[in-house]
């Protein structure tokens, strides 16, 4: 089995909604996202001969997908009182309203599945919330 892996990172905020703690509160993270990609066999012939997948190509649809939350705030849907979210959304605040809540783990695997959606066969995503601290999501 070949395998690949690229990384990139954003800088983003969050909040858990309904959570007890710090992470209540709005705060950010440099957030980094490595994708592993599998295959049993390479290309045979043209450009991407001897290849699993364009290094280019990979790279470029990682970035792209991590470039659309570079710094926003990311928050769960319906987590903000609606008067507040129209308020900073009138001030152009780029604001990301999600269908879950905004942990490593979602996050995880959010990437698995933008990246499956692009065509790669997905091994595992890995989001790192912090230098020390990341999730992972893996269909094995």
């Amino acid at each position: 089995m070949y395998t690949l892996k690229t990384e990139h990172s954003f800088d983003s905020a969050h909040f858990l909604y309904r959570y007890e703690g710090k992470c209540s509160n709005i705060h950010g993270h440099r957030w980094r996202v490595i994708v592993e990609i599998k295959g049993k066999e390479l290309d045979k012939e043209g450009q991407e001969r001897g290849m699993l997948v364009d290094f280019g190509r990979f790279k470029r649809d990682l970035k792209e997908e991590v470039d659309l939350l570079d710094h926003a705030l990311i928050i769960e849907e319906n987590s903000m009182k609606i008067e507040l979210l129209n308020m900073l959304k009138e001030e152009n605040f780029n604001i990301i309203e999600i269908p879950f809540r905004p942990t490593a783990e979602n996050m995880a695997y959010y990437f698995y599945n933008k990246m499956k959606s692009r065509g790669y066969d997905v091994k595992e995503a890995i989001v790192y919330e912090t230098p020390n601290n990341c999730a992972s999501y893996s269909e094995e």
